[in-house]
């Protein structure tokens, strides 16, 4: 099995066993503190545009305390073994992973192959803060 430690392993090293409860932990985490995030960030444009500026900003700063109650501590969990840079790049990933549908669904905006090129420079990025 590819996520079993073998025994020729030596201590210490990091390996799949370890990294991907971390990384599935992490990602939940953070999957969760994106839908807050961005509902925070672009909800108001649709919910209270007609509304002034400061009333936005109290209920955005709201929904965005229930983010930083899972992302303070996705990004605790996966430091323990993920690098800032991977940490980072893996952020970027659910991001666009949760905006788009959130721009298409709820916002009502089209689908735009923007979208996919955008995915295609993540998916590099991806590749290349976790190549080894």
């Amino acid at each position: 099995m590819p996520f079993l430690m073998s025994k020729q392993e030596p201590k210490g090293k990091l390996t799949r066993r370890i990294i991907v409860p971390v990384i599935l932990k992490t990602a939940s985490l953070l999957i969760i503190s994106n839908l807050f995030m961005t509902f925070a960030w672009y909800a108001h444009l649709r919910n209270l545009g007609a509304r002034k500026w400061y009333i936005a900003a109290i209920a955005s700063w709201s929904i965005a305390f229930f983010e930083y109650l899972f992302q303070v501590p996705a990004n605790r969990i996966g430091y323990t073994r993920l690098t800032l840079p991977q940490l980072k790049i893996i952020q970027e990933v659910i991001t666009l992973s949760v905006f788009v549908p959130f721009a298409i669904l709820y916002m009502k905006k089209p689908i735009n192959t923007n979208y996919l090129w955008a995915g295609f420079c993540l998916l590099g990025a991806v590749y290349f803060i976790f190549r080894s």
